[in-house]
């Protein structure tokens, strides 16, 4: 059963300001996510869609069916010794793995 939170660690030496995205979509700090230590909280159950098979790819390829599963993407825009930086992408870890 999915978890109702979500871990998603920040890069190495990230420094506020943040902007996150989810989904290309802007989350507010407190509302969407929170900042504990060098990680982001989300407060739902979020997830990479993760590795597909040689037949899904096939299926995909060949125009047979599409990918409908869940694939969540978490983007952050941070300050590094100064200078703007852009993650994309980012791991996003199960809750029992963040505590």
């Amino acid at each position: 059963m999915p978890q109702n939170r979500s871990i998603v660690p920040l890069p190495q030496g990230a420094q506020p300001p943040y902007r996150v995205f989810l989904n290309g979509v802007p989350q507010e700090e407190g509302r969407d996510y929170r900042v504990e230590g060098d990680t982001l909280v989300f407060p739902r159950h979020l997830q990479k869609e993760g590795r597909l098979g040689a037949v899904r790819w096939a299926g995909i390829f060949l125009g047979l069916f599409g990918t409908y599963r869940q694939n969540d993407s978490v983007d952050v825009q941070y300050t590094q010794k100064g200078e703007q930086r852009l993650a994309t992408y980012l791991d996003i870890l199960d809750p029992d793995e963040g505590d």
